[in-house]
């Protein structure tokens, strides 16, 4: 008896096509990292990591040589463009380079680097756009944080809160990781170029809506190489970053709208 012939759909019996996988990237804003940079590389996940991404700031000592002796994507400035500045070309390159998230990671080793796949998870899954690693999550004082340096963040942690309706433990981390959509939805080239770059950057997202935020806990090192914004330093970004607020309270209340609060159309 013959056997039945069984009559399949040819478009079900094609095989789905390949999609490639995201591209994770790291940027690294970099000044004088050259007696911390290779133990931060060492820490990276790369594995998981397309491509890392160095931009100099006018180092006064060899981070672009050790940089370029560990195989990093180099950009160096013409002259010194500042945190903020620095970040921008960061992201830029990234985004140029057919990122899908991007990692912010300074290089000045204070950061566990070896959480990155813990801090881009929920990106990838499709479940935040910015995410945050926090120092407290833990403990920042056991890690040698200065006790002044923990009283003013979290007092400025408590006003961002308010202000933007989050709850976040911490905003001023200096590891970070960005979707693609977000940063090609805020206009973060409209930002300053100092340190409080960060600070009005989650203001832009928290402004545009629909950019969930996250956090992971990361722990961190205090120690003599890595960097750390001095006292005077540090009042003048923490009033920076009040203003910051007080700019985006206004916009929110259409007493002063500010073109840096207001998205723009997202980029393929």
């Amino acid at each position: 008896m013959p056997q039945p012939v069984s009559r399949l759909d040819p478009a079900a019996s094609q095989p789905e096509p390949a999609t490639d996988p995201p591209r994770v990237m790291i940027v690294m804003p970099a000044y004088n990292a050259a007696r911390t940079l290779e133990r931060t590389y060492a820490d990276i996940p790369h594995d998981l990591v397309d491509r890392i991404i160095l931009v100099d700031d006018v180092s006064q000592d060899d981070t672009v040589e050790v940089a370029r002796k560990l195989g990093l994507d180099v950009i160096v400035h013409h002259q010194n463009l500042g945190y903020g500045g620095n970040q921008k070309t960061c992201y830029d390159a990234a985004l140029e380079a057919g990122a899908d998230v991007v990692v912010m990671l300074h290089p000045d080793y204070q950061y566990d680097a070896t959480r990155i796949p813990a801090l881009v998870a929920p990106i990838l899954a499709g479940e935040a756009d910015l995410m945050l690693g926090s120092r407290f999550l833990g403990d920042p004082l056991a890690g040698g944080m200065p006790r002044w340096k923990y009283l003013s963040n979290r007092f400025l942690t408590a006003v961002e809160n308010r202000a933007f309706g989050l709850r976040l433990s911490e905003y001023h981390t200096g590891l970070r990781a960005y979707s693609r959509k977000l940063l090609t939805t805020i206009p973060y080239r409209l930002n300053s170029d100092d340190f409080v770059f960060d600070q009005e950057l989650v203001a832009q997202v928290v402004a545009a809506g629909g950019l969930p935020i996250g956090e992971i806990g990361v722990p961190t090192r205090y120690f003599a190489e890595a960097s750390s914004v001095g006292f005077r330093r540090s009042v003048v970004y923490g009033l920076s970053t009040l203003r910051v607020v007080v700019r985006f309270l206004l916009h929110r209340a259409r007493l002063r709208r500010s073109p840096r609060l207001t998205k723009r159309r997202p980029a393929p």
